[in-house]
């Protein structure tokens, strides 16, 4: 008999193969021309736009939308790619709703903002699918750089500084390039493969040697690499995953969500991929709702969010909160896993109503059981083991400036980095700006 949402256990096919087709399309469709040209009519176009300061690429969004406007939406990519040669991939996982659209005039006025994030796809799809890349290599500088890293941050930083000019060796530990944008962002957000397309294109710029299944530490040394280049780049991302610290964490059920979201993006028949009847996801972030919404999207017949403090604290924006309530997802904040049973597999969570007080989190006394198939954890991602030499703050790498460490030659950007938001624009910004100031300090006189 074939599986279906009420199938007990972990189990494949919940949904025949055309409903998974359904449910993993294209999130947000690309405008049409007309519906571009609407959209871009109700820009104000104003002085001092505050979506511009709201975007951390700082893209001069109404330029771009006024060359949409005048039905250049070719030069309206190239405006986009000068602060942000990731805008194909931030159009689309952007949370626009509390950035650039946040801070719209029209959002405060009409509670309805230009839609900034559809048409920067709008321009940037016109202008990738035509071939051919938008910018060209300054004259060789005879300087080499090694970029560790082949996520969002190592990718704009490895792009900016081939062309400038530099020669930029760029490893990463997999065996595909992308980074979060590759393995970490909901297969519905960014479907048919376009990290990848992205990464072909951006790549284009020449200057650029990839080398995959590179691992710093294993393969390679943050010692030799400084010996051997004139300056290092380091966009490790996030590699490590905090652990459940509960008896039991060890059954059969319990995966972090991260991985659950990995096989996702690299699977060639989502259908096949297995999902419990009941699932419950403990975390309040992005990485969370993905993991949730994707397995109501398989099929799974209840869903769950449990996050330990309000939904004002949630990670995951009010909308994509609202996008996984839309799905049918429960989220229930306030509480705390403290328990997890069953014979060999998971069968049951138990939580504890937990709230703020003078201690911090503190139980109320009351708890509740929520029966369980499969647990997803998305609590929180780590560095994991650092090279010797590389200062750290709050257990990433420390930054001063444009991405300096405190090793001479080495600068950091992205998640791995101290300070800035866990979000691909943030990675690109940093980026981007860390190979200025590498250009800066390898050309100055």
């Amino acid at each position: 008999m074939p599986a279906t949402p009420q199938t007990p256990g972990i189990v494949a096919h919940r949904l025949p193969p055309e409903r998974i087709a359904e449910n993993f399309a294209d999130i947000a469709p690309p405008f049409t021309a007309h519906e571009a040209l609407v959209a871009a009519d109700r820009c104000y176009f104003c002085h001092d736009a505050p979506c511009v300061t709201a975007c951390p690429t700082s893209i001069d969004v109404p330029l771009f939308i006024r060359q949409i406007q005048a039905g250049q939406p070719e030069a309206a990519a190239r405006t986009i790619f000068e602060a942000n040669i990731l805008g194909g991939m931030c159009a689309r996982v952007c949370p626009t709703e509390t950035l650039c659209e946040q801070a719209c005039v029209r959002e405060a006025a009409e509670g309805k903002p230009v839609e900034i994030g559809r048409l920067q796809r709008h321009a940037t799809d016109a202008l990738m699918g035509r071939g051919g890349h938008p910018f060209h290599r300054a004259p060789p500088t005879g300087r080499r750089v090694a970029v560790v890293g082949a996520g969002p941050a190592g990718l704009a930083c490895a792009h900016r500084l081939a062309m400038l000019g530099h020669e930029v060796v760029l490893m990463d530990a997999r065996a595909k390039g992308g980074g979060l944008n590759e393995f970490g962002i909901a297969a519905y957000k960014t479907p048919e493969g376009f990290a990848q397309e992205e990464l072909d294109w951006l790549l284009g710029i020449g200057g650029i040697t990839v080398e995959y299944g590179r691992r710093l530490g294993r393969d390679v040394t943050l010692k030799a690499l400084v010996e051997d280049f004139d300056a290092v780049f380091l966009g490790l991302g996030l590699g490590g995953v905090n652990a459940l610290d509960l008896e039991g964490a060890e059954r059969d059920g319990l995966r972090p969500a991260v991985d659950f979201i990995a096989e996702l993006r690299q699977a060639a028949d989502l259908a096949a991929i297995p999902v419990g009847r009941r699932v419950v996801v403990i975390g309040g972030g992005m990485t969370a709702v993905d993991a949730a919404v994707q397995s109501r999207l398989l099929g799974a017949e209840e869903v769950t969010i449990a996050y330990r403090r309000g939904r004002e604290k949630m990670g995951a924006s009010h909308h994509e909160q609202d996008h996984a309530a839309s799905h049918g997802v429960r989220i229930v904040t306030g509480a705390v896993p403290v328990a997890l049973r069953g014979e060999g597999g998971l069968a049951e969570v138990e939580f504890a109503y937990v709230a703020e007080g003078p201690a911090g989190l503190e139980e109320s006394g009351e708890r509740f059981v929520l029966r369980a198939d499969q647990l997803f954890t998305a609590i929180g991602q780590r560095l994991g083991e650092l090279p010797e030499g590389l200062a750290t703050e709050g257990g990433k790498i420390r930054v001063e400036g444009a991405g300096r460490t405190s090793l001479p030659g080495v600068w950091a950007g992205g998640d791995c980095a101290a300070g800035g938001a866990d979000l691909t624009v943030t990675a690109v910004a940093e980026g981007r700006d860390a190979a200025m100031d590498i250009h800066a300090a390898l050309t100055k006189t």
